[in-house]
């Protein structure tokens, strides 16, 4: 059985066995996102839930750790954070031939374009501010009270992080790609010094790994944890810049070239003085670096999600392909923001 379907016989058989009150049969369908861990809607007689599963075959190590998305949603449900109600973890291959977790289903708006081209210029204003504020929220998680202070190494996040990247990236690699090559070179020779800062960090962060209420700006569930671990702050905020560095539409889903004023959107730099000020920061010095980094990961990224369709494994084979050849441009702009201050 492939990435695209589910056995929902061997679901519901499980889950009778495991989960109080639930009722099959059930009816799955699969979620257009999610191109990492297949991800399904479970419709039943006793509600609706959310399966999230490691995708079946070889897969690189620690890559699609849904034990940790489990794991760190479960320990937020009393904090801050808005995120759905997690039911089970199961780590037996042997149910459906891979690990997989069950969580509430939750409704919500979900937007997938930074443009927000269905809201008016004060609605497009609330909803990134409280993007803002979540990410802030993130960051100011006391991960000893929650249980996560083991949850990441201790010491430079960076150099774990361009290292581990770089592996993963070298481990899926298909073509030379000279870019991500100086890519590579250049941030491992100009990693920051250990500033101390050590917080939860989703990893992914981005409008559309967000579920807003349907009558409010307010977020109801941060989705996809895959990529969370206790690092640095820096790396979820430049994620949200070099995701608008991109270009706009279905494919990069962006801001570049676009009038943000005119849309009552803010400026990179009002956004992160926003953040700063939540965070109690005077502001933040060489940033080029933290957007460089996540150029970079994204790379590493999708060069993963090109192998696994190339080897059969990946959950959208067309899209994932597509993704691929995406590689040497995010290596291009992660150049390009070397040169930013």
């Amino acid at each position: 059985m492939d990435a695209t379907q589910l056995d929902t016989d061997a679901v519901a058989r499980w889950l009778r066995a495991n989960l109080d009150g639930f009722e099959g049969p059930i009816e799955a369908t699969k979620f257009d996102v999610g191109q990492s861990n297949p991800t399904f809607r479970l419709d039943t007689p006793s509600g609706q839930y959310v399966l999230r599963r490691k995708p079946p075959g070889v897969l690189l190590k620690s890559a699609h750790a849904v034990d940790r998305e489990f794991r760190v949603q479960k320990a937020l449900s009393a904090s801050d954070v808005p995120v759905a109600n997690m039911h089970l973890l199961c780590e037996n291959d042997d149910v459906i031939g891979s690990a997989f977790y069950v969580m509430d289903f939750v409704e919500g708006r979900n937007f997938d374009d930074p443009r927000l081209p269905d809201l008016d210029n004060e609605g497009r204003a609330q909803v990134i501010d409280e993007m803002g504020r979540v990410l802030a929220a993130i960051h100011s998680v006391n991960i000893t009270a929650v249980g996560l202070s083991d949850y990441g190494p201790e010491g430079n996040y960076f150099e774990r992080q361009v290292g581990r990247w770089t592996k993963q990236y070298r481990a899926s690699e298909t073509d030379t790609i000279p870019q991500m090559d100086q890519l590579i070179d250049w941030l491992a020779a100009n990693i920051p010094a250990d500033d101390g800062k050590r917080t939860l960090v989703h990893g992914d962060y981005r409008i559309d790994n967000m579920l807003f209420a349907k009558d409010c700006p307010e977020v109801v569930a941060v989705l996809d944890w895959e990529l969370s671990t206790i690092g640095h702050p820096y790396a979820d905020l430049a994620a949200v810049i070099m995701q608008w560095q991109m270009p706009p539409g279905n494919e990069g889903r962006g801001l570049a070239g676009v009038d943000r004023a005119a849309l009552g959107l803010p400026t990179d730099e009002e956004f992160i003085a926003a953040y700063c000020t939540r965070m109690g920061l005077p502001g933040i010095e060489k940033f080029g670096f933290y957007l460089a980094f996540c150029f970079f990961r994204m790379g590493a990224i999708i060069q993963g999600v090109k192998k696994r369709a190339l080897d059969g494994n990946a959950s959208d084979p067309e899209r994932a392909a597509k993704l691929g050849s995406f590689v040497p441009m995010f290596a291009m702009a992660g150049l390009e923001a070397t040169k930013r201050g």
